[in-house]
């Protein structure tokens, strides 16, 4: 008896009726090639674990179903993950347009033998964001207030960015000003941008 979350069982049931009988039929091939396979729920998805690893996922949107493998790179006849609102077979609106049975255990067995080796896909890191422009309004205020320009300087480029977009974000002038005031008054005291939080 294959082991089931109760959370797909309702996913599968409040997806849209062309999407129904696609989730059923990835779920039930997925188990039939692994019947060890662990269900789970993850960025509000269905999810299939083998061995305490990531094996691939499925998703139902508003006009079409995608299944992802998670380490689709190193399977042989999967294409990888781009989009993962497309995953790795395209955007699937209909059975018809999920790999055949045939191919769709092969891909399951080979995602299996990679969690058995233990490999592991790392993910590239993304791009760090450039160092924020800071606004003529909190640069002039900080030249007046020796102590907040020095904590602004070694502030993380996070908690700079956070204060430049907030004042930079100010439509009117009037905002932007109170926002700069209450901003170098923060920043002398040490305080990042949302420290209330």
């Amino acid at each position: 008896m294959p082991t089931t979350d109760p959370r797909v069982d309702a996913y599968i049931e409040k997806s849209k009726d062309f999407a129904k009988p696609i989730l059923v039929r990835v779920r039930q091939m997925v188990h039939e090639a692994c019947p060890d396979v662990e269900e789970t729920m993850k960025w509000s998805s269905p999810f299939f674990d083998y061995k305490g690893q990531m094996m691939c996922g499925m998703a139902a949107f508003k006009e079409h179903c995608s299944l992802i493998f998670w380490k689709a790179s190193l399977i042989e006849g999967v294409p990888p993950n781009g989009d993962p609102a497309r995953g790795s077979f395209g955007r699937i609106t209909s059975v018809k347009e999920l790999p055949s049975k045939k191919q769709l255990t092969g891909f399951i067995k080979a995602a299996m033998a990679l969690n058995d080796a233990g490999v592991t896909v790392k993910r590239p890191k993304s791009a760090a964001k450039p160092e924020a422009k800071v606004p003529k309004e909190l640069a002039g205020a900080l030249k007046k207030n020796r102590k907040a320009a020095t904590v602004f300087a070694n502030f993380t480029p996070s908690n700079r960015r956070e204060y430049c977009e907030w004042i930079s974000e100010a439509k009117r002038e009037e905002t932007k000003e109170k926002r700069v005031t209450q901003a170098i008054e923060w920043i002398a005291e040490g305080k990042s941008r949302n420290w209330k939080y």
